[in-house]
């Protein structure tokens, strides 16, 4: 308990040393010294005898030193006491427990597939409609619009269709973005079917042979997606004919061949470098002859940018005078579907329009793209590889697909 005392006393005095040299002889009756008591204030006499106890015997050899060292020892428990004392008078602080805050748990939701129409929808319902506030948002907008392969001309009139439809009206906010979806909804509505569609069926019962031209650019699918024309028309009770007047690309007339066996089709075909509208001519002729319902012709892709393979389509137009005139095109080639539509209709005429690679085309764009520029219908889509894989377009679907 005394550890510290008890070293200090360990360490004797120069004359202690001294005498302990010299043996002095003890009388056997020595008188013994007085006890010399302590009294301190506040400290009972019980319990400074237990003190001077405790502290003799751990120092029983020492004793001599005990009586001068303990009144320290109960000074520094005196003063100890009288802080304790002092802590316990002093008001005790208050401290507020603050209520502890739990953050916000949001439930995550599955990403799921979102329109470019519906995002701008999103993002304007965000902001004050203001023509100035309008204005700064389409900036935005715009980039995001070309991303998704939506032609500048289509761009534009989404603009001033919406500046009419929100900005300076009385509409809640919270209506905003049903407002601005509407409004999108029926303007895509309008591109698609202002120019009619196109009904094969209907057609064929009006005209025999329906002569059908098909163009575009290298790699769009020309070829195949006319193999898939001829299998939609089986599939609905009509006969076709296939011109292979490709007589520009190696092995085009082996790959169309190849189509016609499988589908059991009749092919007319000549030698490569031969004249394209003579086999057309020909293809024609043929299905005068043996009535059947529609001649396909096939031509070589070419850039809608070479004026001398234009000139070339526009003989073979020229001399076949087709009932349609199809313009093929890859929905995956971006803003330049856009472009690609925009020349064949001005330098050759189309009618209606394939798009092909729907199917991986998760933007959209390019299909309201080419039938705003063109103002002609869209025909079919291209969904797949297989020659089933051709969908008849349905303007009601695909605006709710991309809205």
């Amino acid at each position: 308990m005394f550890d510290f005392l008890k070293n200090i006393l360990k360490k004797k005095k120069p004359e202690e040393e001294a005498k302990e040299q010299i043996p002095v002889p003890i009388p056997e009756q020595a008188e013994k010294k007085e006890e010399k008591r302590i009294s301190i204030p506040g400290l009972s006499k019980e319990r400074l005898a237990e003190i001077q106890r405790e502290v003799e015997e751990d120092l029983s050899e020492e004793k001599p030193r005990v009586e001068e060292l303990l009144p320290k020892v109960l000074k520094e428990h005196e003063k100890r006491k009288k802080e304790k004392e002092e802590e316990a008078k002093q008001p005790k602080q208050i401290i507020e427990k603050k209520p502890e805050v739990k953050p916000i748990q949001i439930e995550e939701k599955k990403q799921e597939k979102v329109g470019f129409f519906e995002s701008i929808s999103q993002f304007i319902s965000d902001v004050k409609l203001t023509d100035k506030s309008f204005e700064n948002l389409f900036s935005d907008l715009e980039i995001n619009l070309l991303q998704n392969n939506v032609a500048v001309e289509v761009v534009d009139k989404i603009r001033d269709h919406l500046r009419y439809e929100i900005v300076g009206k009385s509409i809640k906010r919270s209506e905003v973005g049903d407002k601005v979806k509407t409004s999108l909804s029926y303007l895509v509505t309008s591109i698609f079917e202002k120019p009619g569609p196109v009904n094969l069926v209907t057609i064929a019962k009006q005209k025999k042979p329906v002569v059908v031209l098909f163009i575009g650019v290298n790699g769009v699918g020309k070829t195949t997606a006319m193999a898939k024309v001829g299998k939609w028309l089986q599939n609905n009770k009509l006969s076709c004919v296939f011109a292979a007047s490709d007589t520009f690309r190696a092995a085009a007339i082996e790959q169309l061949e190849k189509h016609a066996d499988n589908l059991g089709i009749k092919i007319i075909k000549h030698n490569y470098g031969a004249d394209s509208a003579a086999v057309a001519f020909d293809a024609i002729e043929h299905a005068k002859a043996k009535g059947i319902d529609f001649v396909l012709i096939d031509t070589a892709g070419r850039s809608h940018a070479n004026t001398d393979l234009m000139s070339e389509l526009e003989k073979i137009k020229r001399v076949t005078k087709p009932d349609l005139t199809i313009l093929v095109v890859d929905s995956l080639t971006g803003n330049d579907a856009a472009e690609q539509a925009r020349n064949f209709n001005q330098k050759i005429g189309i009618d209606c329009s394939i798009l092909t690679k729907t199917d991986t085309d998760d933007k959209g764009g390019a299909v309201v793209s080419v039938a705003f520029i063109t103002q002609k219908p869209i025909l079919f889509l291209g969904t797949g590889q297989r020659y089933e894989d051709l969908k008849p377009f349905n303007t009601e679907e695909y605006v709710e697909k991309i809205i």
